[in-house]
């Protein structure tokens, strides 16, 4: 009797719980038709989404379990709640990201397939949880290595010849060409499209498709400790805002197979005709591990990006720490942006790079909005250790990198410091102990101040700093504590206005060796 009483009280618990939460916006999806065994319950879960529109918004929650879904399509006022062992996968037939959808697919609007959890148009979009999301994306990277590396042509499959049906007059450019033409564009796993207030909060997210959080046109979105796990897998981007304002990521783990955090606001003439950059972006806090780059800008910038603070993260192992890239016939601008307090370890290539020939175009164009423009970036307090490369700075004839700063810089690197074609470049207390060659290079620039850099590890023979095709530089306040053996080498006819002033050389062997083009005298007190 006892027995069936406690049955009885759990019974009418249970259902007053249930009263509760649903009253209160909350709708259980093991309740709505959906369940935690890993069978396929996509239309229960869109259900539920829809339901709770109807309601005025709503959370839908997974409890502890296994889900499986295809593509969901998110709506006004809607927070999806993983609990805690709550694994939400999504699934591998192709068929289930159907009918394509509008999204920006690397910089350009297009039609593709769904991305896995798209919202377009609609506000209050919410992800939360201590849950995982698992996009299973092994079938899409199989499908593009399938494409990509086929050496005789390919029967088109149905897919690729919806791609070309829904996208037949859009326009590429030429270097584009072959990307396109495999004509499978893999879904990223979370896209809002046009929407206002994002957020995505606590949850782990694995094996993206393609890129994995990528907000594009919308206003207020908030990453915020999120974890995001992708293995050795092509263009697996953790975090890509595009054409976005107003985004706050903060206190995120990131290991995957591209960039780990990239910003991008649209690609060549598509890019210019929506004609909206991404502003007013923070980033902090965050860790990085595997990644093509730590932070990225570009190099779909079209649309321009600026102000943009990055500040108090750890990037560690990835290929790069902080890049720019662009090139000719991309347009924007890239402007105003803060970068402080960053510690970087085993980066593979350059723990800063700044590149205007990302895609390798050497044809010297005339300035129009196809030009590509990098200005008014500022780093401070930036700690690297076991780097490649200290920094590459590289602009174009048309259009050198302008207004560039560093303050407070400490750089362990087996190559050091490069700057090539740019103007109105500054560097304070930077200290870089490279390997090979000088620590500091300056090429084909003009409007340098290097003020208090050195060398803890001067190399036998080898400049400090060494110019060529440089003029109206300022190298003041330096002081070698080490025996150096050459401190300034300057070279090229093009070298001129060169100024030493207040540097203390007491322990340098040659201060200035002269290269047989230099027609300028180096101007020392």
């Amino acid at each position: 009797m006892k027995r069936i009483y406690l049955i009885l009280c759990i019974s009418v618990l249970t259902s007053f719980v249930s009263v509760i939460s649903a009253t209160n916006g909350w709708l259980n999806i093991l309740e709505e038709g959906g369940n935690n065994h890993g069978e396929l319950c996509t239309e229960a879960i869109q259900k539920a989404i829809d339901k709770a529109e109807k309601q005025g918004g709503g959370t839908i929650y997974f409890p502890a379990g296994e889900y499986l879904t295809g593509a969901l399509k998110l709506k006004n006022n809607i927070t999806i709640h993983l609990d805690a062992g709550a694994m939400l996968r999504f699934s591998t037939n192709f068929d289930h990201y159907l009918p394509f959808v509008q999204l920006r697919w690397e910089g350009t609007v297009m039609q593709s397939f769904s991305p896995l959890l798209y919202a377009k148009d609609v506000e209050n979009v919410t992800i939360t949880g201590r849950g995982t999301i698992d996009g299973q994306g092994e079938a899409w990277w199989k499908e593009i290595w399938r494409i990509e590396s086929s050496k005789e042509k390919l029967e088109l499959t149905k897919y690729q010849k919806m791609t070309q049906e829904a996208n037949k007059d859009l326009k590429t450019e030429p270097y584009y060409e072959r990307t396109r033409s495999y004509l499978f564009h893999r879904p990223p796993l979370f896209q809002a499209f046009n929407c206002k207030n994002v957020r995505i909060e606590g949850v782990t997210i694995q094996n993206s498709p393609f890129w994995t959080i990528n907000p594009a046109f919308c206003d207020n979105v908030t990453v915020d400790g999120v974890t995001i796990f992708n293995p050795y897998s092509p263009n697996t981007d953790g975090i890509n805002p595009t054409s976005c304002k107003n985004v706050h990521i903060s206190n995120c783990h990131i290991s995957v197979g591209d960039d780990c955090i990239t910003i991008k606001s649209g690609r060549d003439a598509d890019g210019r005709k929506w004609a909206t950059p991404t502003e007013n972006v923070t980033i902090t806090n965050c860790t990085m591990l595997n990644g093509h780059g730590g932070v990225v800008i570009g190099s779909e910038m079209s649309g321009s990006i600026k102000k943009i603070t990055i500040a108090n993260c750890v990037f560690d192992g990835t290929d790069r720490g902080i890049r720019l890239k662009a090139a000719r016939g991309r347009g924007g601008v890239v402007e105003d942006i803060r970068v402080s307090n960053i510690v970087m370890n085993n980066i593979k290539e350059e723990a800063f790079m700044f590149n205007l020939f990302y895609d390798k175009n050497t044809v010297e164009e005339p300035v129009t909005e196809r030009t590509p423009i990098f200005r008014n970036i500022h780093i401070s307090n930036v700690t690297a250790t076991n780097v490649n490369t200290a920094c590459r700075i590289i602009g174009i004839p048309e259009m050198p990198i302008h207004n560039l700063t560093f303050s407070n810089i400490n750089i362990e690197a087996k190559q050091g410091f490069s700057i090539d074609t740019a103007t109105d470049i500054e560097l304070h207390n930077v200290k870089v102990n490279a390997e090979m060659g000088a620590a500091f290079k300056v090429l084909n620039s003009k409007n340098i101040i290097l003020e208090n850099v050195s060398t803890a590890k001067p190399i036998k023979d080898t400049p400090v700093i060494k110019l060529d095709n440089a003029s109206n530089i300022m190298i003041n306040n330096n002081f070698q504590m080490y025996p150096t053996d050459v401190f300034l080498e300057a070279n090229g006819a093009g070298t001129k206005s060169i100024f030493l002033k207040n540097n203390v050389f007491e322990h340098v062997k040659t201060i200035v060796k002269k290269g047989k083009d230099l027609h300028s005298e180096i101007k020392t007190n």
